[in-house]
Order: C-alpha cells, then sequence, then structure tokens
C-alpha cells in the first residue's frame, strides 16, 4: 500500500488512474506493486502510462517481470500496449516474443492485436513479421491495411509499399487520411510523382483534397521531385494550415537550395499569420547550416531564443554545425552554456559535435575535456577525438587515442584509419603509419579505400619518402584521387624535386585542370630551381585558360564580430594602426635574427619587393589579435588558403616577442605557435 494511505482493494484502480493523470507514474508503480492480484485493467493503464512518458522499455520489462513471476494470462489491451511499448523502443527480440504470447492467448486472429503487431514490427523494422502478422488475419479492416503500408515505408520498402496500397484498394476497403498521408511518405521516398498525382486526384475525388495532412504529404512528394510550383500549389490551396504543412514547406524551399523564399514564409509566420513550434526554428536554423547560410543560422538561433520557444536536442544538433563551419567560438561556447544549463551531457550526438567545434575552433584542450568526460564513447565520439588532434599536429595522441580505442572494445570504422593516418601524416610518424595501413585488412576487416591510399601517400611524402610515394601511387590497386598526386606534388616543393613535381603536376592538370593550387605550386617549384621559362609558362598555362587563383583571406573573432582581412584591402578596419604595428614589429623581429623569405611564398611575387610580403592576411589578422588581445590567452586566426612560408617564419618570431600563444588554422592543418616554434616543425 502507498505509504500514508488506507486504499481499499475497489479503490486501486482509481488511486492509480489519478496517480498516472496528474504524471506520477513511479508513485502509481509503488502502489501497483503493493496489490497482490492486481487486475489486467490497471495493469494496462500502468503499462500505457510508461510508454506514454518516453520510459518504454520499463512499460516491457514490468510485463515480463509478471510473466515470469505470476504466469500473467493477458487480454488483447495489455498485449496492444506492450506492442506500442516495444515499437517505440524498436525492441525486435520482445516483439517476437509477444507475438507468440499473443498467439497463446488466442489473439492470432483479432484484428485489433494484429493491427498492433503490425505497426511494432514495422517500427522495429522486421518487415517479415508484419507481413506474417497481416497475412494471417482473417479480416483486414483500413487500419490493418494502413499498419502494413507505414511497415513499409518505415523499413524503407516504399516501391511495396505502394503495391500495398494498389492491393487494398482492389481488395475494397477504402483509405482514410492517415491511409494517404502514408502512401505519400511512400511516394516522396521512392520519388514516385506519378503515383504521388494519382493519389492527389484521388484525394480530391474523395473529399480530402483540404485534409491538411494529406495536403503535407503532396507538399513533399512534389517537393521531392523538384516540382517546386506544385508544392506551392497545394500549399496556398490549403484552407486549414497547420504547423505541420508550413514546415513541410520551409523544408521543400531548402531542399531545393531556396533559402530565401524560406526565409520569407519563416517571415509570415513570426509575424503571426501561421502557427508555429519547436521544429519550425530548427527547419530554419539547420536549413540556413544546409545551404552555407551559417550566420543566419546563427541568427535565427538567436531569434529562437527570445522569442519564447524553448531549443530542444535538435536544435543544439542543429545549430552547431553554423558555429563549426565559421570557426566561431564564442557562439559555440555560448551554446556550450545552453547545453549545460538546460540539458544534461549525455547524449553522444551534442557532446561530439562539442568536440568537433572546439577543436575545428582552435581549442583542442576544450575537445579533449569534454571526451575525457564522457562516460559512453561511441565509434564517433573516438574519431572526433582522433581527427581533432590529427588535425591540431598532435599525432602521436591520436595515435595514442586508437590504441585506447582497441583496447576499449569498440571497433574501427574506415573513417578511424582516416584520421590516424593523417596524424602520423602531419607528425612525421612514418613507421606508425605503415603499421596502422597495413592493420586495415589484416587485422581489422576493412580493405582501404583510395582515400586511405592517399593518406599513406601524404605519411610517405612529408617523411621525405618521395620515390617510394611515388612508386607507392603507380602501385595502387585503384585509380589514385587528386589527393595522392596533390600530397606529393606539395612535398616536391618541401623538398625541392623538380622531376617528381613536374609528373605530379602533370596528372594533377588532367584529373583536376581547373585548381589554381596545382599550377602555383608547380610554377614555385620551377622558381626556386631557377626554370624561369618553364615556370612563365606554367603561368601563360594557367592565364590561357582563364585560371585565377584564389585570393589569400584570413579571419578572426574579437568579441563577437569577426573581421576579415584580404591583401591590399584598403577598406580593412584600422588599416593604418596594423600596418604601423607591423612595422615596429618588424623592427623587433629583425633584431631578433629574422630575415624575409620570399622562397616558400605561395603566391605569384616577384623577388624583388619583399616589403610587401608584411601585407598577407594571415599577418594582418595576427596583428590585429594583437592589438586586441585585453587578457585572451591566444590568437586564433583562419586562413582559406595554406600559410605562406615567410609568415609562418614571422609569426614564430611575434609569438616569441610578444609572448602569446598564435594559433593559425589553414587549409591543411592548426599551428600552433609557441616562443618561436610551431606545432608542424615546419613540415606542412
Amino acid at each position: 500500500m502507498f505509504p500514508g494511505t488506507q486504499t481499499k482493494p475497489r479503490s486501486h484502480l482509481k488511486t492509480i488512474t489519478g496517480l498516472l493523470c496528474s504524471g506520477q507514474i513511479d508513485h502509481a508503480r509503488k502502489l501497483f506493486d503493493q496489490i497482490p492480484n492486481p487486475d489486467l485493467r490497471t495493469l494496462t493503464l500502468l503499462l500505457s502510462a510508461y510508454s506514454k512518458h518516453g520510459r518504454p522499455k520499463q512499460s516491457i520489462a514490468l510485463y515480463r517481470k509478471l510473466c515470469k513471476e505470476q504466469n500473467l494470462h493477458s487480454d488483447r489491451y495489455v498485449i496492444v500496449s506492450v506492442a506500442k511499448a516495444c515499437a517505440l523502443s524498436s525492441d525486435t527480440i520482445v516483439a517476437k516474443e509477444l507475438h507468440k504470447d499473443a498467439v497463446g492467448c488466442g489473439f492470432a486472429s483479432d484484428t485489433l492485436v494484429g493491427n498492433a503487431l503490425i505497426d511494432m514490427y514495422g517500427k522495429c523494422r522486421f518487415m517479415d513479421g508484419a507481413r506474417d502478422v497481416f497475412d494471417q488475419l482473417p479480416e483486414k479492416d483500413v487500419i490493418s491495411w494502413t499498419s502494413l503500408v507505414s511497415s513499409y515505408v518505415n523499413c524503407k520498402q516504399s516501391g511495396e509499399g505502394l503495391q500495398a496500397f494498389r492491393e487494398m484498394l482492389h481488395s475494397g476497403v477504402k483509405p482514410n487520411s492517415v491511409t494517404l498521408s502514408t502512401v505519400l511518405a511512400a511516394c516522396s521516398a521512392a520519388k514516385a510523382v506519378n503515383f504521388g498525382r494519382d493519389v492527389h486526384g484521388f484525394a480530391l475525388r474523395n473529399g480530402f483534397g483540404d485534409d491538411v495532412c494529406v495536403g503535407s504529404g503532396l507538399i513533399d512528394v512534389y517537393a521531392k521531385a523538384a516540382s517546386l510550383q506544385l508544392a506551392r500549389s497545394v500549399f496556398d490551396g490549403l484552407t486549414a494550415r497547420d504547423a505541420i504543412s508550413w514546415n513541410v514547406m520551409l523544408f521543400s524551399y531548402f531542399s531545393a537550395g531556396k533559402p530565401d523564399e524560406a526565409s520569407e514564409l519563416f517571415g509570415r509566420m513570426e509575424s503571426g499569420e501561421a502557427p508555429m513550434n519547436c521544429a519550425s526554428w530548427n527547419c530554419m536554423i539547420s536549413g540556413f547550416a544546409q545551404n552555407g547560410r551559417m550566420r543566419q543560422s546563427l541568427e535565427i538561433f538567436g531569434r529562437m531564443q527570445h522569442s519564447g520557444f524553448r531549443a530542444n536536442e535538435i536544435t543544439i544538433s542543429s545549430v552547431f554545425p553554423a558555429c563549426t563551419s565559421m570557426e566561431n567560438l564564442r557562439s559555440g561556447k555560448e551554446i556550450h552554456g545552453y547545453v549545460c544549463k538546460h540539458f544534461t551531457m549525455q547524449d553522444k550526438m551534442n557532446t561530439t559535435a562539442l568536440i568537433l567545434m572546439y577543436s575545428k575552433c582552435g581549442d583542442l584542450a576544450k575537445s579533449k575535456l569534454i571526451f575525457d568526460r564522457m562516460y559512453d564513447r561511441d565509434t564517433v565520439a573516438w574519431n572526433a577525438m582522433i581527427f581533432a588532434n590529427s588535425m591540431h599536429g598532435c599525432g602521436e595522441e591520436a595515435l595514442h587515442l586508437y590504441h585506447e580505442m582497441i583496447r576499449s572494445g569498440m571497433k574501427p570504422n574506415a573513417m578511424t584509419f582516416m584520421g590516424v593516418l593523417s596524424g602520423c601524416s602531419h607528425s612525421l610518424l612514418l613507421e606508425d603509419g605503415r603499421l596502422v595501413f597495413s592493420s586495415m585488412g589484416r587485422e581489422h576487416g576493412i580493405q582501404p579505400d583510395a582515400e586511405h591510399y592517399s593518406c599513406m601517400v601524404d605519411v610517405l611524402c612529408r617523411a621525405g619518402r618521395l620515390q617510394e610515394a611515388y612508386e607507392f601511387i603507380l602501385a595502387m590497386p585503384m585509380p589514385p584521387k587528386a589527393s595522392a598526386w596533390g600530397a606529393l606534388l606539395a612535398a616536391c616543393r618541401v623538398y625541392k624535386n623538380v622531376e617528381l613535381g613536374k609528373i605530379s603536376a602533370n596528372k594533377l592538370f588532367e584529373v583536376e585542370p581547373g585548381n589554381p593550387g596545382n599550377y602555383v605550386l608547380l610554377s614555385n617549384i620551377l622558381m626556386g630551381a631557377k626554370l624561369w621559362d618553364e615556370a612563365s609558362t606554367i603561368r601563360k598555362l594557367m592565364r590561357d585558360g582563364g585560371i585565377k587563383k584564389e585570393p589569400g583571406r584570413s579571419w578572426i573573432q574579437v568579441k563577437s564580430k569577426v573581421h576579415t582581412f584580404v591583401k591590399g584591402d584598403r577598406r580593412m578596419v584600422c588599416r593604418d594602426e596594423i600596418y604601423g604595428f607591423l612595422e615596429e614589429m618588424g623592427e623587433k623581429m629583425r633584431s631578433e635574427g629574422y630575415e624575409p623569405d620570399v622562397e616558400f611564398v605561395l603566391q605569384d611575387v616577384g623577388g624583388g619587393r619583399k616589403e610587401e610580403l608584411c601585407s598577407h592576411s594571415e599577418r594582418l589578422a595576427v596583428a590585429f589579435g594583437a592589438m586586441n588581445l585585453k587578457g585572451e590567452a591566444a590568437i586564433r586566426v583562419f586562413k582559406n588558403l595554406r600559410i605562406c612560408g615567410d609568415c609562418h617564419n614571422a609569426i614564430k618570431f611575434m609569438s616569441r616577442i610578444l609572448q602569446v600563444e598564435i594559433i593559425v588554422r589553414d587549409n591543411l592543418r592548426f599551428h600552433h605557435f609557441r616562443d618561436g616554434s610551431c606545432s608542424c616543425r615546419d613540415r606542412w
């Protein structure tokens, strides 16, 4: 008996019902456990309540406990309640046991139970079970057929689902709006626009033309088939539109690469023209991020917070990519704080997103802290931390994590090896890289693909084994990718190998003729060897082909604003102050032994005007960061191209003079400059 009560047996049902209605499910369970012989109606209420409150596994556990301890003989309603719990938890094993129990209790021919079992198997993605139950039913109603079609959709067998709908029509059972919505989901998945049009016609003829669920399904079908005008026509024709129909239209615009149209529609929703829900905001946040509108994604997130809508786990997972892509550490920290305040840190997806965000924003220490606090790491989390260390040049730590991952019993996948090999490459761990590569198929049953081979080429190249790398490429069991030849070409610049530089560049001109970086690299190799005529020929090839080098661009975040710098930009912020700072810094650097070096400059500059080198974008951004430190522990700069060799040398001097860590992320990796040295060991 529940403590403090003198409840009579006949009032158990009433008391438990009251507790469940008020959300006190645990108190209801305590009372239930004190009943010597609980009736099936009370049991059904408790089983259903567990599922309703998102605790289906406890519903299943209670059912199995009673079956084992009290030889429970269920009725149809108990079976249906447990079937719903199995559907929610996608527990196929228990689903099969429940099916046997239903047959044993004499419900093999019961339509209500059969419908629940079909739905259960479908949501467990066990189509054979769903079809078996359906075929055994002597009487099939509209719910039976709808559940079957839905099961096919859940099991990604949309074509079979459409065929089942045809069989339903031939059987004489009339579909309802739920059936049509389910069939339209199958049409959308299969991109069966013609079938969708037939369903549209059927809906109009049978009075479903104004049904908002059917309308939302039609919008999705037409949008997936690139018929946005038809989708919008259906949307505009709905007399009653709910949040779902608006959200489907928003999603359709984003999927079609039309974020401006989605923004216009969302503006109408914000003005009060339409109902909104959390999914509406999530659609906008993720939609902008997926369409490259990262700044707008973050702006929408900010507006959501001020609108009264509370972000959920989907919101957080949608907004993190925007912070990561923009290297917006400040916003990332704010969202991290929001997660800590409103959610638990047990969600692996969001925790892994935090690891990636911090590492890509240049704060490897914070990534490590979050990873170390994870109590349940999956392969994705391990991979994220391995990649984080690799991109920051901590190959030894990446390798250590890989071995620790294996020892923990976690199985590596193809991405794991990409991360480990990348770490071996950046940290010149040649023999470790060889061992990891050879272990893929032999120990882990993963056959290396072209990207893994490219990583191994990079390992060899950075270690100075250029001839071996070239022979490795020629022996590859598949056509080498541009990344393999690109690694060799980059190494030829570092190690001044003109012959292999020409070979790799010519291969790249065939594979990716429009990539200007390959022409510039070969030209610099030839210029370094004083082959002026050949270098001029390469530049002429670029001009004749209309191939233009992407301008160098660097950016840095100060407070909440991101400042971008481009060489020669006369409108840059604090231009005179920056050049004055660099001139003053240059004097200090020269007194420390710095000399401008044009040999490794990865741009089209002549050898005579060395003073112009101080205007490279990365150096401008570092100067601006140094002028605005204000207690910050590090300067973080991001660049779209590889860091210039002379700037790399200069920033080493600046880190020692300023006594601050300078972190520069170019298009290959992070460089951590501390006290006059760089984490890349001058090999990048």
